[in-house]
């Protein structure tokens, strides 16, 4: 076998292998012993006729070519072993000939992460604030939603109940034809189309009302963008909500009932302040992240990039196919080739792989993980809140072991994200003086034991070595294998180059 490197970087290693007839040899002739159960060959037992039998029946490239399945990637991997190479996904091969076999081998190599002195960043959390606005705004969505819709004699607004009849016409062929259908106008509600909603405004009961809608040209569905629709509306009931008085009586009505007016306010405040903090944690993790990712340097290779970007084409394309579209109509519809779309994507696919290979360095450098352990007793805790019926088949669905994988990388996500905002807070720092400091006072305080019971010949002095099984059971807790721990998941990569089974 001949291996020759055609180009390398510190990013990836192309490499040119070249084998010879002895190297083929084993596994073509794997390639028979697997064929040759399946062949009906006249004068043999199915499964006994010799090799050169089988080879003239069906040819030695067919088992050259069948045999290939398994040949090139068990070579690449013996000759990435060889060279100390890790490939950081999936190779990419690329056959040269056939007899003798020769590939090239882009390898993609594990990309070089420096967080430069991120340990030095200091930023500032913004406190959660809620004002009274936000409360009486809440209080009044109570209200809207316990007051009954009652019959007004007067034009149609915003916000108003309106029961219709609606038909509409495109293109001469009748789209919509719906009775006595229950409406809310609003300048936010997009349905049938953008900018229904505002034709009704001022609509009088028992009026018909004509109008034409032309539907926007970057509609999602393309044979209604950009068309006209004759509409015919006709309101039978009008009606708006009677808002009941923000008063205790109306605290006292609300869910369980609350003792007064103050009561629910201070309820409101609490939920609010709840959801304000988290999304100002939320807020502060993102910026703090963008800080270690404005200073951190990520080398990638052309080959994770184009991995990653292939992986958000198919996630569009699962979500196109939600709404009833598929690539090529879309790209059709927006004037895009394959080409151009995919190279819009190649930022977001930069963005996304800078931001998994930096919090998974930064796991890395502060020794941070997650055990099988801790991603069970977090399933233990979902299923906690799961209804009782559900509870078995939600149990075989998250100790499923891709799930259990999944699990532990939210875990070590969130923890590396909580040590990198302590981090940048100063907060670290503060933690391991203390703990340096509990270290030096009890090593004190073992020291001062020690030479007092010297002094007095005390039989109860901290001895110097430990009994026999103390150390046993030391040593036994020091060599016990390390339990699995895992990365921040990377989105559109794989680690090594994995052989075919046989």
């Amino acid at each position: 076998m001949k291996v020759t490197t055609e180009s390398s970087s510190p990013t990836e290693i192309i490499l040119n292998i070249a084998l010879d007839a002895a190297d083929e040899e084993p596994f073509v002739d794997r390639s028979y012993r697997r064929t040759v159960g399946n062949l009906a060959i006249p004068g043999f037992r199915k499964g006994k006729a010799p090799r050169s039998i089988v080879e003239s029946h069906v040819g030695r490239q067919a088992l050259l070519r069948e045999a290939l399945d398994y040949m090139i990637p068990e070579t690449l991997n013996r000759v990435m072993q060889e060279r100390e190479l890790r490939a950081f996904i999936e190779p990419q091969v690329e056959m040269l000939e056939w007899e003798p076999v020769s590939f090239k081998a882009v390898i993609a190599l594990e990309p070089a992460v420096d967080l430069g002195d991120f340990r030095q960043l200091r930023l500032e959390k913004t406190p959660a604030t809620i004002s009274d606005e936000q409360i009486d705004l809440v209080i009044d969505r109570l209200r809207r939603e316990s007051a009954p819709w009652e019959p007004v004699s007067r034009p149609a607004q915003f916000g108003d109940l309106l029961t219709l009849d609606v038909r509409g016409v495109m293109d001469e062929v009748e789209i919509i034809n719906d009775s006595a259908v229950d409406f809310i106008p609003h300048p936010e509600n997009v349905l049938p189309f953008p900018g229904f909603a505002q034709h009704l405004e001022g609509l009088l009961e028992g009026v018909a009302k004509d109008f034409i809608l032309v539907i926007p040209e970057d509609y999602p569905r393309p044979e209604f963008a950009g068309k006209a629709v004759s509409f015919q509306a006709t309101a039978l009931a009008i009606k708006e909500k009677n808002l009941p008085a923000a008063d205790d009586e109306f605290a006292k009505g609300v869910g369980e009932g609350y003792a007064d007016m103050a009561a629910l306010r201070a309820e409101m405040f609490d939920r609010l302040n709840s959801e304000a903090e988290a999304q100002a944690e939320r807020a502060f993790q993102e910026r703090t992240l963008a800080a270690v990712l404005d200073q951190a340097t990520v080398d990638l290779s052309d080959l994770v990039i184009g991995r990653e970007v292939q992986g958000i084409v198919e996630e569009r394309e699962r979500m196109l196919r939600q709404q009833r579209l598929d690539l090529e109509s879309y790209l059709g519809y927006v004037g895009k080739t394959p080409q151009e779309f995919q190279e819009e994507l190649r930022p977001e696919a930069v963005a996304r792989l800078r931001r998994t290979l930096v919090m998974r360095q930064l796991a890395k450098e502060e020794a941070i993980a997650v055990t099988l352990e801790e991603a069970q007793a977090e399933v233990e805790e979902m299923l906690e809140e799961t209804a009782e019926e559900n509870r078995e088949a939600m149990r075989r669905t998250l100790y499923a072991e891709e799930n259990l994988v999944s699990i532990q990388n939210a875990i070590l996500t969130r923890k590396t994200m909580e040590r990198l905002t302590d981090i940048v807070q100063g907060l670290a720092d503060a933690e391991e003086r203390e703990t340096a400091a509990d270290s030096e006072m009890a090593t004190a305080e073992v020291e001062t034991a020690t030479a007092a019971a010297a002094a007095s010949g005390s039989e109860t002095a901290p001895k110097s070595e430990p009994e026999p099984e103390t150390t046993a059971a030391v040593a036994t807790a020091e060599t016990e294998p390390a339990a699995a721990t895992s990365a921040p998941e990377t989105q559109g990569t794989e680690e090594g180059a994995k052989p075919d089974a046989d």
